[in-house]
């Protein structure tokens, strides 16, 4: 499986043999260890070199979600939910049930009533937690933790624990701290891996299996983008060739991209990109802005600017060559609603329509266009998908002379909450 790249305009072009040579620059300085942030390149091998007893136990820990619970939920905000997240809705067929648990999560956002809420529904339920974080004291999943930790513990008592999986530090933190003291399973969320690049860690790979999706296919697909992504090839690579895009349409006065998506499903691969490029390149003044649309929903509102407004975006839409499921627009006696002219098309086929019809449009307005092709929805091609983006991100962020794996800015707003909710200290 591979992603292919298209560009609107004339790709050859923008390669110099001064951008390969950096570009190899950067790639030997990741292999070697002295490129910034390089003590989180972690993800970057990890497809390879995951320890298969891992494998086996997330697996073995999925099946015993599945005999004890109707609903897992999971506990996270960030990296620590959108990975998993952005794989379920890839992997989800609309209207169906997965084989295993259902995935619900919390502690991605502050909400009284989503709360209350969530744990009415889960009354009726049998019920297991996944709590992830780091150290146990992020305020949004920590507030979601104590409150659905009283209520596993009001419901069941002492057998709360065996439903209660935690994942975090390996060696200090504050949930680390409760899940020795209560004896919940643990998995740990390595040291070398940030946040937006643990998908393929105990993080993500916990709940996709909990719902029944296969994670060794998901980890096969992201082993296969290693290998063939690693070489600095311009005219073959399209993880390097997607960097050059992005960094020359930013140098040319295009600050913003937009992930243009045509199958639902993908909305949540969207919010998880936005994540890893909005928070690696988004530093010191510099980086794209990450925005997303559904097409052709988004086409009946945000369309209008994206086809005539401000010249400052550039589009990448993600094309699904096979889709499974499908219908054939039929023939109708009264053709009322003038539609006989699509019968014996599938609908597949008149999505592809629109979306060549989409880029045509705007590209006459004037926007850049880059298009990734991928050949279906399964894990395989999603784990392909999203080491090719942490891939091409890392290299981005290094073409902008930005250390793709911190996030400083991110604190500032912590700092303020916890002033103004009078957090002693602050």
């Amino acid at each position: 499986m591979t992603v292919n790249v298209n560009f609107s305009g004339n790709y050859q072009e923008l390669v110099s043999p001064e951008l390969t040579e950096r570009l190899q620059t950067i790639a030997n300085k990741m292999n070697d260890g002295t490129a910034a942030g390089s003590d989180f390149l972690g993800w970057k091998n990890w497809p390879s070199t995951i320890d298969a007893e891992l494998v086996s136990r997330i697996q073995e820990t999925a099946k015993k979600i599945q005999q004890q619970a109707d609903v897992l939920v999971v506990i996270g905000i960030g990296g620590s939910y959108l990975g998993s997240k952005a794989v379920l809705e890839a992997l989800r067929e609309p209207f169906k049930s997965a084989t295993g648990v259902e995935i619900i999560f919390a502690g991605h956002l502050v909400s009284g009533a989503y709360l209350k809420n969530l744990m009415t529904y889960l009354d009726g339920k049998e019920v297991a937690v996944n709590v992830i974080s780091k150290s146990g004291k992020t305020t949004e999943p920590a507030i979601a933790f104590r409150f659905l930790q009283d209520y596993m513990e009001k419901r069941y008592g002492q057998k709360a624990a065996e439903r209660i999986y935690v994942t975090t530090d390996a060696e200090k933190g504050a949930l680390l701290d409760v899940a020795k003291e209560k004896d919940y399973a643990r998995f740990v969320v390595p040291d070398d891996i940030g946040g937006r690049y643990s998908v393929f860690t105990s993080v993500g790979l916990l709940p996709i299996a909990a719902a029944g999706y296969s994670i060794e296919s998901l980890l096969s697909g992201a082993k296969r983008a290693e290998q063939e992504l690693v070489e600095v090839h311009t005219d073959t690579n399209p993880a390097i060739q997607y960097a050059i895009l992005r960094d020359h349409l930013y140098r040319a006065g295009y600050p913003v991209e937009i992930m243009a998506v045509f199958e639902e499903r993908l909305t949540f691969v969207q919010e998880w990109w936005k994540q890893l490029f909005g928070e690696s390149e988004g530093k010191e003044g510099k980086g794209i802005f990450p925005a997303s649309v559904l097409y052709s929903t988004d086409l009946h509102s945000l369309g209008q600017y994206v086809q005539d407004g401000k010249r400052m975006l550039f589009e990448t839409f993600v094309n699904v060559e096979s889709v499974g499921d499908d219908l054939v627009m039929q023939q109708a006696a009264n053709d009322s609603d003038e539609l006989n002219y699509l019968a014996g098309k599938s609908l597949h086929e008149v999505n592809g329509a629109v979306q060549q019809a989409t880029a045509e449009a705007h590209l006459s307005g004037g926007v850049p266009l880059i298009t990734l092709s991928i050949p279906a929805l399964d894990e395989d091609t999603i784990g392909y998908l999203l080491y090719f983006y942490m891939l091409s991100c890392a290299y981005s962020a290094y073409l902008l002379d930005i250390n793709p794996f911190d996030q400083p800015g991110v604190e500032e707003y912590k700092v303020n909450m916890f002033r103004i909710l009078n957090k002693p200290g602050y």
